[in-house]
C-alpha cells in the first residue's frame, strides 16, 4: 500500500468514525481528486496541509476545513484498525493501488469506488470472466442450468463473477470452485463474517476465490449496496449471464437494464419461457442462450464500452 492509498483510506473509509467525522463519499472524492490533480497535489500531501493551505490552494470553506481536520485526526486509529483486520486476512485497496481491478477502471473510470475491502488474491481480477446473476429463490432447473453453463465457461478458460448472494450467485461460485476455476464475488455485507467461513478460507488458500466489498468489514446487509453489485459484476466480465430475473423489479433486473444501456459487457439471458423478466430482457436486446450455448463471446462485435477518458487521470483520481 502506497502513501496515496493510505491517505484515501483516511479520507474515505468508514473505519473509526466518531462524532462529527464525515468521510468523503465516492462522488465527493472524485470531485476532490480532480481538484488535487489540477493543482498538482497528491492525496498524501493533502494530509499535511495547514488550514491556510486548504483555504488558499483548494478554496476550502470553513466547514470543509473542519471536516478535513477531523478526518486527518483519526489517522493513527485507522492505521491500527487496518493492521488489525489485515491480521484477519481482510485487506484494503484504493484507486491508488496497482492491484485495483483494471477492468473497473477501464469501463467505469471516475465512477469507480475509491475503496474496496477484500479477502483473497487481488490479481484474480486480471482473469477473463463471465458474470452470473439471478434470483435468490431458485429451483432444481435453475441450479442445473447454472452449473452446466458455468462448466462451459470454465472449459473456455473463463472465471466467474457473482454477487455472493444465495441462489444463482452461490450456485455459480460453488460450481466454478468445484471446477478448479477462479471466482470473484462482489458482496454487499460483512467480510468479517465471510472471512471466517471454512469453504471461503479453503477456496482463498487454493487461490480460487476473491471476495470484495465497498462496505466496511463489520457492515451488515444493506439493500442499497446489494443493488449496486451488478455495477461491478458487469464491468468485471466479458459477458454477464442472467439466469432468472423478475420483471421490472429487483437488483437483477435493474442491473441487466443498466448493462444493456451502458454495454459494459454483453448481456446474455437464459431463454426460459417460464420467466417473464427474462423474456422482456431478451426483447430489449439481451442475447438469448439455452442449454446448447457454447460459451462463445464475440468480442469484436460486442460494442463493449470502456471509459477512454480514464487514461487522462492519475491512479488516485479515477
Amino acid at each position: 500500500m502506497n502513501n496515496d492509498s493510505k491517505a484515501i483510506i483516511i479520507l474515505c473509509s468508514y473505519l473509526c468514525v466518531g462524532e462529527n467525522v464525515f468521510p468523503y463519499e465516492p462522488a465527493e472524492w472524485t470531485k476532490l481528486a480532480e481538484r488535487l490533480l489540477n493543482n498538482g497535489i497528491t492525496p498524501f500531501e493533502l494530509l499535511s496541509f495547514s488550514n491556510s493551505d486548504l483555504k488558499n490552494r483548494l478554496n476550502f470553506g470553513s466547514d470543509e476545513i473542519e471536516r478535513m481536520n477531523r478526518l486527518v485526526e483519526r489517522s493513527g486509529s485507522i492505521t491500527f484498525e487496518v493492521e488489525r483486520y489485515e491480521n484477519m486476512g481482510i485487506h484494503v485497496m484504493t484507486r491508488a493501488d496497482k492491484c485495483y481491478p483494471k477492468a473497473l477502471k477501464n469501463k467505469l473510470g471516475k465512477s469507480c469506488p475509491p475503496i474496496f475491502y477484500y479477502v483473497g488474491n487481488p490479481s484474480l481480477t486480471e482473469a477473463r470472466c463471465i458474470g452470473f446473476v439471478g434470483s435468490r429463490s431458485i429451483g432444481a432447473d435453475d441450479a442445473s442450468f447454472t452449473e452446466k453453463t458455468v462448466r462451459k465457461c470454465n472449459d473456455k478458460g473463463y472465471g466467474i463473477v457473482s454477487g455472493g448472494a444465495k441462489g444463482i450467485d452461490s450456485a455459480a461460485c460453488a460450481a466454478a470452485i468445484h471446477n478448479d476455476s477462479v471466482c470473484i464475488e462482489y458482496v454487499s455485507d460483512s467480510l468479517e463474517k465471510k472471512a471466517k467461513e471454512k469453504p471461503v478460507i479453503d477456496a482463498v488458500l487454493e487461490n480460487l476465490l476473491l471476495v470484495l466489498s465497498v462496505s466496511k468489514h463489520d457492515a451488515g446487509f444493506r439493500a442499497g449496496i446489494a443493488m449496486m453489485r451488478n455495477k461491478y459484476i458487469c464491468p468485471q466480465s466479458d459477458g454477464t449471464v442472467v439466469v432468472k430475473s423478475d420483471y421490472n423489479k429487483g437488483g437483477t433486473w435493474s442491473g441487466a437494464i443498466e448493462n444493456l444501456k451502458s454495454k459494459r459487457s454483453i448481456t446474455l439471458c437464459w431463454n426460459n419461457p417460464k420467466y417473464i423478466g427474462n423474456a422482456e430482457l431478451i426483447n430489449r436486446g439481451a442475447v438469448p442462450i439455452d442449454e446448447e450455448w457454447e460459451a462463445d463471446i464475440y468480442e469484436n462485435n460486442t460494442g463493449i464500452t470502456a471509459n477512454a477518458a480514464s487514461e487522462q487521470f492519475s491512479l488516485f483520481a479515477i
